[in-house]
C-alpha cells in the first residue's frame, strides 16, 4: 500500500472513496463533514438518512464505519467513520481511532476499491492531538491486511497539519 500526505480539499479528490470524519447521526455537520455533505448533494443525506439506527440517533457508533454512494462526488463512495473525541488518551481513543481506520480499509476491501482518501479523523473540532492521532493512523493503515487499496491519500486542511502527518510517516 503507497501512503501519500497531500494538503487540499477531500471533497475534489479522483479516487475510488473519500473517508468522512463523521459524527454518529451520519446526518452532515462541521468541519469536513459539512464539506462533504455540501459536496455531494442531498441525496447523501437522504443516503444516510436510510442507514438504521442501532441505538436512538446513532446510525454509527464511534469506531465503526458505514457506506454509501458519493453522488455528485467525483469518488463513487463515502465512507463514513465517527473518530472518537478526544479526553486526555485513557478513555480509549487510540484504540477507536484504529479501529476508525481499520474499518474503513476494510470496506475498502470489500468493495474492491484501489484508492481511498482519508481526513485527519478527529483532529480539528474532536481535539485529539494531531502528533498523536497521526501516528495511530498511519500505524493502523500499515497494519491492515493485505488485498485492501493500492493507493491511500491522507488528505490535510493545512500544510501545517500535512508537515505533522509526513512526520509521523517518515518516523515508521
Amino acid at each position: 500500500m503507497d501512503i501519500q500526505i497531500i494538503t487540499g480539499d477531500i471533497t475534489s479528490l479522483d479516487v475510488d472513496a473519500i473517508v468522512n470524519a463523521a459524527n454518529r447521526t451520519l446526518l452532515g455537520g462541521g468541519g469536513v463533514d459539512g464539506a462533504i455533505h455540501r459536496a455531494a448533494g442531498p441525496r447523501l443525506l437522504q443516503a444516510c438518512r436510510a442507514i438504521p439506527e442501532v441505538s436512538p440517533g446513532v446510525r454509527c457508533p464511534t469506531g465503526e464505519a458505514r457506506i454509501t454512494p458519493g453522488f455528485a462526488l467525483t469518488a463513487r463512495y463515502v465512507i463514513h467513520t465517527v473518530g472518537p473525541v478526544w479526553q486526555g488518551g485513557d478513555n480509549g481513543e487510540p484504540e477507536l481511532l484504529a479501529s476508525c481506520h481499520a474499518q474503513s480499509l476494510s470496506l475498502a476491501t470489500e468493495y474492491d476499491l484501489d484508492a481511498i482518501a482519508f481526513p485527519a479523523i478527529s483532529c480539528g473540532i474532536y481535539g485529539y492531538p494531531p502528533e498523536l492521532a497521526s501516528r495511530v493512523a498511519l500505524r493502523s493503515l500499515r497494519d491492515a491486511s493485505e488485498g485492501g487499496p493500492r493507493r491511500v491519500l491522507v488528505c490535510c486542511f493545512s500544510d501545517a497539519m500535512a508537515d505533522i502527518w509526513r512526520d509521523a510517516l517518515n518516523e515508521a
